[in-house]
Order: C-alpha cells, then sequence, then structure tokens
C-alpha cells in the first residue's frame, strides 16, 4: 500500500517533512504557483531545491510512479510539482513542455476566475474551454502535464474531460450532494470523471466539508462511500487541501493575487476570511491513519482502501506523467 495526498500548500518547514514521514507519506503534490508567472514560479522551484538539498533524508523531487516506489522503499517522501492556475504558462504554449522538464505535473486550467484557458467557479457565466484551452490541453496531453479543474467551473469541466484525449483530474474537491460549496463538484461531472479514467481527490478543507470544522471522521467516510458508488472505488483518493502553518495573509494571495483592489473572501464570511481549524482527526501528516480506520469502519475492504489511500493516486501517476503514447 502507497500512501499519497495529492494537494497541499503547507507552510513548508522541517517539522512538516518529519510530519510526513511519521505520517508514512510517499507523495505529496504540492502547489508551487497560484498567481505567479513564469520567473516567479521558477524561483518556487529555486526554493524547493534547495529544501531537496537541505533535507536530502527525508524528501526528494518526484517526476514518475516509480519515484513514489523509491519514497516507500527508503522512507522519504516524493514531493510532486503542481499549479493551481495556468499563470506560470503566461501566453506562451511552449511553456507547457518547460514548466514539465521543470517538474509539472499538475495544471489547474482556472483557479476561480476565468482565464485564458477555460472558466473558474466564481464567474456568473462558463463559456467553457476556449480556444487557447483547446490548444494547451493537446499539449498537455503530449506531454505528460495533468489537467487538473479543481477551481472550475461546471461547463468548462465536463468540457476538458471530452476535450482531453487522456483522463483529468479534479486533485481536491468534494461532490455537491454532500457539501454545496462553489467548487465541490455535481454528479454529473463527478459520473464523466469516473467514466473518463479521471481521478478526484477528496479535500479536507474545512470550506468543502459538512459542518466545516466540526465535520466528522464518520460523514466524511460516508461521503467517500457515496462518491464510490457513483464514479468508481478506483478513480477516488485524497487531495487534503492542507494549508498547515500558513498565516491568514496568504488566502488574500490566492484569491487577490494582483487582479483586484479590493478583497475577496471567497468561500465562507469577511469574518472568516483566514484559514479556519482543521477536523479534530485531521490535523497534519500524521493523521492518515484516522481517514484509513474511517474507511474500515465504513465498510471499504482492505484492498479498497489501499486504493484510496494511495494505489489509485499511484495508478493515475503511472499512466499520465509520461509523454503520450
Amino acid at each position: 500500500m502507497h500512501r499519497i495526498d495529492c494537494l497541499q500548500y503547507c507552510n513548508w518547514s522541517e517539522k512538516i517533512f518529519r510530519q510526513m514521514r511519521e505520517g508514512g507519506v510517499d507523495a505529496v503534490h504540492v502547489t508551487i504557483a497560484y498567481h505567479e508567472m513564469f520567473r516567479e514560479m521558477v524561483a518556487n522551484v529555486e526554493q524547493w531545491n534547495g529544501w531537496f538539498e537541505r533535507h536530502s533524508n527525508l524528501i526528494f523531487a518526484g517526476r514518475t510512479g516509480d519515484d513514489v516506489r523509491q519514497a516507500r522503499s527508503e522512507g522519504r517522501t516524493a514531493i510532486f510539482f503542481g499549479f493551481q492556475n495556468p499563470s506560470p504558462i503566461e501566453d506562451d504554449i511552449g511553456l507547457v513542455e518547460i514548466c514539465h522538464m521543470l517538474g509539472a505535473r499538475f495544471m489547474q486550467l482556472t483557479y476561480n476566475n476565468q482565464s485564458l484557458l477555460a472558466t473558474g467557479c466564481y464567474e456568473s457565466e462558463d463559456t467553457g474551454i476556449t480556444r487557447m484551452g483547446r490548444a494547451v490541453i493537446a499539449e498537455m496531453n503530449r506531454v505528460g502535464l495533468v489537467i487538473d479543474m479543481s477551481h472550475s467551473a461546471e461547463r468548462s469541466t465536463l468540457d476538458a474531460i471530452e476535450v482531453s484525449s487522456r483522463p483529468i483530474a479534479i486533485t481536491h474537491a468534494n461532490p455537491s450532494f454532500w457539501h454545496p460549496a462553489r467548487r465541490n463538484k455535481s454528479d454529473d461531472v463527478l459520473k464523466a470523471l469516473g467514466e473518463s479514467g479521471g481521478m478526484l481527490g477528496f479535500s479536507l478543507y474545512p470550506h468543502h466539508l459538512k459542518d466545516g470544522t466540526n465535520c466528522t471522521l464518520d460523514s466524511f467516510c460516508e461521503m467517500i462511500a457515496r462518491t464510490a458508488e457513483l464514479m468508481g472505488v478506483s478513480q477516488i483518493g485524497i487531495g487534503s487541501d492542507l494549508c498547515q502553518d500558513q498565516p491568514d495573509s496568504v488566502v488574500e494571495w490566492m484569491r487577490v493575487g494582483r487582479w483586484t483592489k479590493d478583497i475577496d473572501y471567497g468561500e465562507g464570511s469577511a469574518a472568516n476570511a483566514g484559514f479556519p481549524p482543521m477536523p479534530s482527526w485531521f490535523q497534519d501528516n500524521r493523521h492518515f491513519d484516522a481517514i484509513a480506520a474511517g474507511l474500515h469502519k465504513q465498510g471499504f475492504s482492505q484492498a479498497d482502501v489501499a486504493g484510496i489511500m494511495g494505489d489509485n493516486w499511484l495508478n493515475f501517476y503511472d499512466a499520465s506523467f509520461g509523454p503520450a503514447e
């Protein structure tokens, strides 16, 4: 069994890297860009290279599924890069391949707003995948950069599933039948995602949880069971959206970037614009055992629990990170 978390955006430190090891986490997809342009993203890669050098006993750069297996055998954690917005490719399709060469393995076609590629979930009108979006999807398919529609609107997400020649991912979101957050996903999206061989990573970010911080482990695992019935148990995993140790000011960067002079509070009220407390049963990387135990209690088999906790993502990594055949 492998343990993979397919989305975190923590305030990275040796403490967190050690907690990954304490939790037996073999791989983490980390966000290295929200609104950063290409050169700013490269600076973030430089910072990670420093961490890889200083903490080589704990973490290393992941590029393929085999790196997850290596991490498991060596007692380290493979770190995979991803973007939550296509800002790093600017308006240059050639940068898709360059970003993949630098280690990027996931790229959201949108964050919350309209992008050059597609529509984000906060826009009132969803016009679907754009002309550039279709071209970029084809290029992402070619090089092995996974299309991520976690923050994208409904039509755009369905379009991406249809347009892409390879399965896409929604790395960190939950079903809207369980909790109607603006970017949780409809039954139609989940069915299409499952039928196409795509992956959903369940989020533990409180704004995406039924009852928020007070969400129970039983409720979360019941939601996973219902989703498995909808899209197949082999197409689901964890994408916790853990933002551990981040100051509230980072939420402002995530939501506002440089695109507005006003504060965009997003999901949650203005009074709760920062990071809400995590549920008591999942505070950090040491607590994945609680989810596994909850899944067993829900009635999942040992093999299905292993799949949800990481093996499903590993199969997806194996199929997705290299050039198209």
